[in-house]
């Protein structure tokens, strides 16, 4: 925290901070993962230069360089005794002024590092999840700038989940206010109909880096991706369909609105993909070792 590692039951804030009462800080998900060679961060780079861009988009000016955090986020792994672990980066407005207008307000940045296993669940990998697409839509794009993973704009994906939960299902889908598909509530979505795979445009999802990752293998294993806007019915009759994110990883979507997509398993392009990512990220890919960051 602010440049000095803390106990776990000692990482506190004070109960007037700006942050917690009106959602202004800017965070990131990222993973370390058990490899050959030692632990390894996926993507550390690409995150926290997005946290970076984040904070900008708010308006906040973080105290630390990109080079310090990823340093930062290697050393606090290396102190916890952890060869996998999920990451926490947060920028977040502090302690002394409180109200709406943030101009003056001290910025604080915190690092935490712990072990969380499957995001949706060890069936969900494996057999897929069971989802439904939500009453609550994502915001209209000029009201809480989406590109920013800002705390306060998922307040949006609380409600959501947790219709979708208390209605049976693992997880929801979030439309956007022109009611095309949009993402789930913390993962992009994709859809595959023959060789075509389908994902949201950049503009109406955060830009995920595990969304990125996929795209990337696809177009290198010759499928044809496209951002682009695509409905609900459309998504009903996918060969398949699967969530991307950090802590979700690949996970296939089995049913939508009980309806089952596909055979109502995983297809073939999911486990495809779920297993090239697999490798990616424990390092048994040369092809793609620039994403990771290895603490040896």
């Amino acid at each position: 925290m602010d440049g000095k590692h803390v106990d776990w039951d000692k990482a506190q804030i004070h109960l007037l901070t700006h942050a917690f009462h009106y959602g202004t800080a800017v965070f990131e998900g990222i993973r370390c993962y058990k490899t050959d060679r030692g632990p390894a961060v996926f993507r550390l780079q690409d995150h926290m230069r997005r946290l970076h861009n984040s904070a900008h988009i708010m308006g906040m000016e973080v105290p630390y360089s990109q080079e310090v955090l990823e340093q930062a986020v290697v050393d606090t792994i290396r102190l916890n005794e952890v060869d996998e672990c999920y990451i926490r980066p947060i920028v977040y407005l502090g302690y002394g002024k409180l109200g709406l207008n943030p101009v003056g307000c001290d910025i604080n940045v915190g690092i935490a590092v712990f072990r969380w296993g499957s995001y949706l669940g060890e069936d969900g990998v494996k057999n897929g999840v069971r989802t439904k697409v939500s009453s609550f839509s994502r915001g209209n794009v000029n009201a809480i700038l989406d590109s920013a993973k800002t705390s306060g704009n998922y307040v949006n994906s609380v409600l959501a989940k947790r219709e979708a939960v208390l209605d049976g299902y693992d997880e929801a889908i979030m439309l956007s206010q022109e009611g095309f598909i949009a993402e789930a509530t913390g993962e992009n979505l994709f859809i595959a109909r023959g060789k075509k795979i389908s994902t949201a445009p950049g503009a109406l999802v955060l830009e995920g880096y595990t969304r990125d990752t996929v795209m990337t293998m696809a177009r290198d294993e010759g499928y044809q991706v496209r951002e682009e806007i695509f409905t609900r019915d459309q998504l009903y009759v996918a060969d398949e369909a699967w969530l991307t994110g950090t802590a979700a990883e690949v996970t296939p979507i089995r049913e939508v609105d009980r309806r089952a997509i596909g055979t109502g398993k995983p297809g073939p392009m999911t486990q495809k993909f779920q297993k090239m990512y697999q490798e990616v990220v424990r390092g048994k890919s040369e092809k793609y070792s620039r994403w990771l960051t290895y603490l040896s």
